[in-house]
Formats: structure tokens, C-alpha cells, sequence
């Protein structure tokens, strides 16, 4: 393992390593496109933006009936209710469908990110701790192909909590075999990532924050990044610092010690 005190880093997935943000405006123009084939005289950017906000707002239990598809088929169905839409449930699976195939297929791992992830699993241990539902999530590592990378994935709509639960964070310490302290943490949510790192007790957090953005004053990212790519930057930077204030702690237990000898 690294010899700064780390020795095992968590990465977010969603718009930390991968670009979902990006890949659902894909995904939402491919469903637009379908629409102009489908409908005349209909606001289609409405219908979109109809089923975004559903989606950010959805709150799904897997323990009920309805299946993670059903349930966002369903949102589809009711966007194109609520923009004046007369159309049956064959559309809104369409639309769906379209959606979220389009979204996993434009999903990539980065070649540069990829190589980063394989430098650093030569020198630490690396877990993948992402929020959401099970399916939705597993979808998304086995279309970027990248859970041979990591030494476990961890779904949080696997377990009962998810980040920025201390609870979660403690399953993977364990998973992992460390303590709190030799870990960091990697997201660009403040909320979930950063907090959530935090409140566990790990050495860092590092927040991946592509728009350069001021942090809020009731929470402190350790570290302030816009690219997963600086992050060997910061590995540096904490071993330095970390190996300074072992030295010292030395020096100062030394210093201790032959004044009681004297």
C-alpha cells in the first residue's frame, strides 16, 4: 500500500467518474427525436422536461410491486398527459425505452480515467459506493465495463441506508479491511460524497467540482478539484503532509525523551 497513511480510496460513480449528466441530454434528444416522428403541434422540450423533474423527484421501493421500469414508464406516461398528450402506454414505453437505452449506451469510462483507476489499484485499494436503485445502478457499471477495477462495488439501494449515511460508509471500511482514517473519499455531491465522508470519520474528501462553484460555509471539502485526473495532485499533497506531521510528532517524542534522560 501507499506509504502516506492511505490506503484505500471510495469513488462516487455518477458524473465523478462517469458522465450522467451528459448522457441523459443524449438520451432526452434521441426521445425528442422520436417524438417529432410521433406527434404534430407538441411541446416536446415539456414533455422532456416534464419526466426530469419526476425523475429527481422519484422516491422508489424496491420492496414493492412495480419494477425501477415500471415506475419510470409510468413517468413517461404521465409527461405526456400532463403537456396535453392523448397517447396510450405504447408511447411512453417508447419514449422510455429510448431514454434509458440511449443513456447506458452514450455511458463511458474515459480511456484517461481508466488508466488512472489501474495506476492507482497497483497502490491502493479502490471501492466504487454509489446511491440509487439496484438495477439502475448495476446497469450502469456493466455497461462502462468497470467493476473488475474496483475490489468491491457498493449499491446503496442494495443496503438499508445509502451516503451520506455513516452506516454505508462502515460496510465498506469493512468490505475493504481498513480503518476510517486510511481512506478518502472522491464525489462531486457535497450532500452525499463529501458529507457523508466526513461524518464517517475519512482521512479526505475530495470534491470533484467541474464548475469551480464556492463550497457552502456548513460544508468543507478537504480538497477542491474539477477532474478525477488531478486527484494523484492530491495524493501527493497528502503524503507530504502526512509524512511532515509524522516526522514532527517524532521529533517532538524524541525532543520529550532526552529531556527526562538530561
Amino acid at each position: 500500500m501507499a506509504d502516506c497513511g492511505i490506503s484505500a480510496i471510495l469513488f462516487d460513480l455518477d458524473n465523478t467518474l462517469v458522465d450522467t449528466a451528459g448522457a441523459g441530454k443524449v438520451a432526452f434528444q434521441e426521445v425528442g427525436n422520436l417524438l417529432k416522428c410521433k406527434l404534430d403541434h407538441a411541446n416536446i422540450n415539456d414533455i422532456c422536461e416534464r419526466f426530469g423533474k419526476k425523475l429527481l423527484k422519484e422516491s422508489f421501493n424496491p420492496s414493492a410491486s412495480q419494477t425501477i421500469d415500471e415506475v419510470r414508464i409510468n413517468h413517461w406516461q404521465e409527461a405526456l398527459q400532463e403537456a396535453g398528450v392523448d397517447a396510450g402506454q405504447d408511447l411512453a414505453l417508447e419514449c422510455y425505452y429510448t431514454w434509458k437505452n440511449t443513456r447506458l449506451q452514450t455511458l463511458s469510462l474515459p480511456p484517461e480515467y481508466l488508466a488512472l483507476l489501474k495506476k492507482l489499484r497497483s497502490s491502493y485499494k479502490l471501492l466504487l459506493l454509489t446511491n440509487g436503485d439496484t438495477q439502475t445502478q448495476r446497469e450502469k457499471v456493466e455497461a462502462v465495463g468497470c467493476e473488475e477495477l474496483f475490489d468491491a462495488v457498493v449499491v446503496g439501494g442494495e443496503h438499508a441506508e445509502q451516503k451520506p449515511a455513516t452506516s454505508i460508509f462502515m460496510h465498506c471500511f469493512e468490505l475493504l479491511g481498513v480503518q476510517p482514517h486510511e481512506c478518502i473519499m472522491v464525489g462531486d455531491s457535497l450532500d452525499t460524497d463529501i458529507q457523508g465522508g466526513i461524518n464517517a470519520g475519512v482521512r479526505a474528501t475530495v470534491w470533484i467540482n467541474k464548475k469551480n462553484t464556492p463550497p457552502p460555509q456548513n460544508i468543507t471539502p478537504d480538497y477542491n478539484i474539477p477532474c478525477v485526473l488531478d486527484l494523484p495532485d492530491i495524493l501527493a499533497n497528502l503524503r507530504c503532509y502526512l509524512l511532515h506531521k509524522a516526522n514532527s510528532l517524532f521529533s517532538r517524542a524524541y525532543q520529550s525523551e532526552m529531556s527526562q534522560i538530561q
